[in-house]
């Protein structure tokens, strides 16, 4: 079977105003309405933002002599980044992937204060700074006058059957003095003039989303920076569960574990000394329950950080957890040096769950596992004979582990047609942060 995967419908159709005009549907589509709503909203939008500007200014100059005007003109990049992300909402009526944020994502735990400091600091507030003004002193008004226009003309247009019947008006060279001269201008001139008018406000509205998008977009070494703090963010969420393992792990060995060797060791003195008969018998089913019950405990310590993990490291994990298979597992890795602990935790999971998913699913007669370096990338391999058709859904318990792999650059992969065999391949960075 081939690997599964999950995609997400990708919509049809142009994805920027700039595709849309290209098409020769343009026309007939939502496209030419959507770029009027553009143009129009840019109006409010750029108002607000020149009177924000010249009324700040005016503030900060006059009380420049006490500092705190100076402090303001300092602020002003946050105006710029606020105007910025109505902007870059906006930009979605002509951009359907709209504009990704060029700022980096800041960590919950520093405060309004930090946070401030940052954005105001960032070149991509700076940028957006200057955007605000060129909104404000320029793009507003290219877009009142061209939407303005058209709208009023194709208005007027429209209503030219009902204007003339009522009183004369006048278009262009004609002069129309009756409903029927004005559905005629209207048949023979509406149509041409809305083809027109339509692409005329795409141009526009492409050539706007294109200078928002130029100077609020993000650069390439900002994208390289977010990518790589997204990295840092989930590789701190894989240390805070190896943190949270740990205390588990360390509250079950030394707290719960100790409670039931006590118990146990209590249960089979009385045992001892005990005569026989119903009181005995009860001590000695008492005593094989809580030895039951520390096996079942100790096998799930075990399970959540084995520790020969920990003290020999994956090659001696995996072969440890082979030995327990009912089933001959072949083990054959060739790791020259330990990895980071995250790395090899992820990988003996995904062989403890891959083994288990064969010995309860595969009706496999043989498996084997191995391991090895590959340009930097940890590889590791399962490989049964069973009957196939293993899936990293329905349930499966690789499903998490994929996740938890994903934090670290790594990837997850089956292979497992109906009718065997099944290959699970494993591949992932051997450093935190590669």
């Amino acid at each position: 079977m081939e690997t599964t995967a999950t995609t997400c419908p990708v919509p049809s159709g142009p994805r920027t105003v700039w595709a849309a005009l290209a098409s020769p549907r343009y026309v007939i589509s939502s496209w030419p309405w959507r770029s009027y709503a553009y143009l129009f909203t840019s109006i409010p939008v750029g108002v607000l933002t020149i009177a924000v500007l010249i009324a700040a200014a005016a503030v900060s100059a006059v009380l420049s002599p006490i500092l705190i005007g100076v402090l303001m003109l300092m602020a002003f990049p946050l105006i710029g980044a606020s105007v910025g992300r109505i902007e870059r909402w906006r930009a979605g009526l002509v951009l359907v992937d709209g504009i990704p944020s060029p700022h980096a994502k800041l960590p919950a735990t520093l405060s309004v204060r930090e946070k401030l400091k940052f954005r105001r600091r960032e070149q991509a507030s700076v940028r957006a700074l200057g955007y605000s003004f060129v909104l404000g002193v320029f793009v507003w008004l290219i877009s009142a006058a061209f939407a303005g226009i058209c709208a009023a003309t194709l208005g007027i247009t429209l209503a030219a059957p009902v204007i003339a019947d009522t009183e004369e008006m006048g278009m262009g060279p004609w002069v129309l003095d009756s409903a029927r001269e004005g559905l005629i201008f209207l048949v023979a001139f509406g149509p041409p003039f809305f083809v027109v008018s339509s692409y005329l406000i795409g141009v526009i509205a492409a050539a706007e989303a294109s200078l928002a998008k130029a100077m609020l977009g993000p650069r390439q070494e900002e994208l390289q920076r977010n990518v790589a703090e997204l990295r840092r963010s989930r590789l701190d969420l894989v240390d805070a569960f190896e943190t949270e393992r740990a205390r588990i792990e360390r509250h079950l060995h030394d707290g719960v574990q100790q409670r039931l060797v006590g118990l146990t060791m209590t249960l089979g003195l009385a045992e001892l000394d005990l005569p026989e008969g119903e009181g005995r018998r009860l001590v000695v089913k008492a005593h094989s329950e809580a030895e039951a019950a520390l096996a079942d405990l100790r096998a799930a310590v075990r399970g959540i950080h084995p520790r020969v993990l920990v003290d020999h490291g994956l090659e001696a994990a995996v072969r440890e957890v082979a030995d327990r298979m009912p089933l001959p597992v072949t083990v054959q890795m060739s790791l020259p040096e330990r990895l980071p602990a995250p790395i090899e935790a992820a990988a003996y999971f995904v062989v403890s769950e891959a083994l288990a998913n064969v010995a309860k699913h595969a009706q496999a007669s043989t498996c084997e596992v191995t391991g090895w370096i590959d340009r930097e990338q940890l590889v590791i391999g399962i490989t049964d004979d069973g009957v196939g058709g293993a899936t990293l859904g329905a349930g499966s318990g690789l499903t998490g582990l994929v996740t938890r792999l994903d934090a670290l650059g790594g990837t997850l992969v089956i292979d497992s047609p109906p009718g065997g065999p099944t290959r699970l391949r494993m591949e992932c960075p051997c450093r935190l942060g590669d």
